[in-house]
């Protein structure tokens, strides 16, 4: 069971979520989140929050700041949720540790295929319109410490190769077939360099490729 919780500040949009995933055998809505500072309170319970960016108060990044520094919730996973799929705020949510965004207007289908992607550990990487966005604002200049390229020299070269076709947004399957390796064998390179880098999934080994240099926009 994936346990769900909605984090949003208009209680229409926590409504239409909640109709469609309590309609699943394998979803469960443990709460809902009318702000940053709730839903870090009630993130324990969850697997997955659903979080929108804009929240008055604690906003959804800094509440995934929080989340992600709390090593009693190493669990959860965050998406979060924004009203247009280029938004500024995104690359920095990923950056605080989100998986990945989905937009509100996101297709019912989209959105529980998402759910599980992100469950099973992965991110939500591999749109197009993602990975422009990633390479757009890590090319600029962070505010906050950046990844320092010497820390790839805890990897291998094989490593250092598939965490750059990761920040290009290839999923293990593509990997595989670009290295002409097995998928079982990029499934472990991807789980080494994720311990190595100290990343928690595969959306701050992007981040992690572009600001440390080893992957361009």
């Amino acid at each position: 069971m994936i346990r769900i919780l909605l984090a949003d500040d208009q209680a229409l949009v926590r409504a239409g979520f909640r109709a469609l995933l309590e309609a699943q055998d394998d979803v469960e809505v443990i709460g809902e989140a009318a702000d940053g500072a709730q839903a870090v309170a009630l993130a324990r319970r969850a697997d997955i929050v659903l979080m929108d960016i804009r929240m008055p108060g604690v906003d959804g990044i800094e509440a995934t700041r929080r989340i992600g520094a709390d090593p009693s919730l190493e669990h959860v996973r965050i998406v979060m949720l924004t009203t247009f799929d280029l938004d500024e705020y995104v690359f920095e949510a990923l950056r605080a540790g989100a998986s990945g965004f989905l937009v509100k207007d996101t297709e019912p289908v989209d959105l529980l295929k998402a759910i599980h992607v992100v469950a099973a550990g992965d991110a939500l990487l591999s749109p197009g319109v993602t990975r422009r966005l990633i390479a757009d604002y890590a090319s600029r200049p962070a505010s906050g410490p950046r990844v320092r390229a010497d820390v790839l020299a805890e990897l291998t070269e094989r490593e250092r190769e598939v965490v750059a076709l990761v920040a290009h947004g290839l999923t293990n399957h593509e990997i595989a077939e670009s290295l002409v390796i097995s998928p079982a064998t990029a499934k472990t390179h991807v789980s080494r360099a994720l311990g190595k880098l100290g990343a928690r999934d595969r959306a701050q080994l992007v981040v992690a490729a572009y600001q440390s240099g080893l992957v361009r926009p």
